[in-house]
C-alpha cells in the first residue's frame, strides 16, 4: 500500500477485502480516500476473480468518517462543491457496483464510516459497533445519510441518527434496517467471509441484475445533498464546529 493511502486491497477465494488501513487515525477518511475508493473499486470490476468485495476496519474500529483536521483547508464554494460531489459520488459507485458488496463493522461507523455501510449490500457488524451520523456536531449534515439512509431505516430512526448525532449500537442498528447480521465481538469478518462465499458461488450476472432493479430509483436527492452540504461548508457555524472540535470544547452555534 503506497505511503499515504488509507485502502488495502487483496483478493483471495473469489473475494475482494478492502481494508481500510489507518489505524492510527481510527481509520479517518482524508480528502485523498474517495479517488482511493474509486480505484479499488476499479480494479475490483476490472477482475474477474473478485466476484465480491468485503470492507473491514484494521484496528479498533470501522472508521470514524471525515478527517475532521482536514474540513478547513477547503477553499471557495467551487471547490467544496467538487469536494462534496467527489465524496458523494464515489459512495454512490459502491452502490452501483455490479458486484456484491458488504461492511464488516466492529467499533465506530461515524459519518461516512457510517455511510459507506449505507451503500453497501449487506452489513454484518459485531456487539462492539456503534453507528453514527454526528456531522450536525459540526454545522454540517450527513449528506449521504439523508438521501439513502431511507432506503434501509424507517424515517424515526434516520432522523435520531442525523439529528442527534447520538450513536446507536450494533442491535439497535438491526432492528433500525442498517445491519443484517449481529455476530459476537470479533466474528464479523468470519460471517463477512461466510456470506461472501455465499455470493460468490452464484451466477455473477443474475446478481447483477438483481442489485440494478433493487436500486433503482438510488440517484434521487443526490444532487440536493450535494448543495446542501457545500453550502453548509461556507457557514459560520461549520466554522465553529471545527474550531470547537480542535480546541476540545463544545460549540456556540449561532444560526448563521
Amino acid at each position: 500500500m503506497p505511503d499515504g493511502s488509507t485502502l488495502s486491497l487483496e483478493v483471495a477465494g473469489g473475494v475482494a477485502w478492502a481494508t481500510l488501513d489507518r489505524p492510527e487515525k481510527l481509520n479517518a477518511m482524508g480528502p485523498g480516500f474517495w479517488a482511493e475508493l474509486r480505484s479499488v473499486l476499479d480494479r475490483v470490476q476490472s477482475d474477474d476473480d473478485a466476484r465480491v468485495l468485503v470492507f473491514r476496519g484494521a484496528g479498533r474500529c470501522f472508521s470514524v468518517g471525515g478527517d475532521i483536521e482536514g474540513f478547513g483547508t477547503l477553499g471557495d464554494i467551487g471547490q467544496r462543491r467538487a469536494y462534496v460531489a467527489e465524496a458523494l459520488g464515489a459512495l454512490r459507485a459502491v452502490e452501483e457496483l455490479p458486484k456484491p458488496t458488504i461492511a464488516a463493522v466492529h467499533g465506530f461507523a461515524y459519518g461516512g464510516g457510517c455511510e459507506l455501510t449505507m451503500v453497501c449490500d449487506l452489513v454484518v457488524a459485531d456487539d462492539t459497533a456503534r453507528f453514527a451520523t454526528p456531522e450536525a456536531g459540526v454545522g454540517l449534515m450527513p449528506g449521504l445519510a439523508i438521501v439513502r439512509g431511507r432506503a434501509h431505516a424507517g424515517l424515526h430512526a434516520m432522523k435520531h441518527l442525523a439529528l442527534t448525532g447520538e450513536p446507536i449500537d450494533a442491535e439497535q442498528a438491526r432492528l433500525a434496517g442498517l445491519v443484517n447480521t449481529v455476530t459476537p465481538a470479533g466474528g464479523h469478518e468470519a460471517e463477512a467471509a461466510r456470506l461472501a462465499a455465499l455470493m460468490a458461488k452464484k451466477a455473477p450476472l443474475a446478481l447483477a441484475a438483481a442489485k440494478r432493479i433493487l436500486g433503482r430509483g438510488s440517484d434521487e436527492g443526490y444532487a440536493y445533498a450535494i448543495e446542501a452540504v457545500s453550502l453548509l461548508q461556507s457557514t459560520d457555524d461549520h466554522a465553529e464546529g471545527i474550531a470547537a472540535f480542535a480546541a476540545k470544547r463544545d460549540p456556540e452555534f449561532r444560526g448563521r
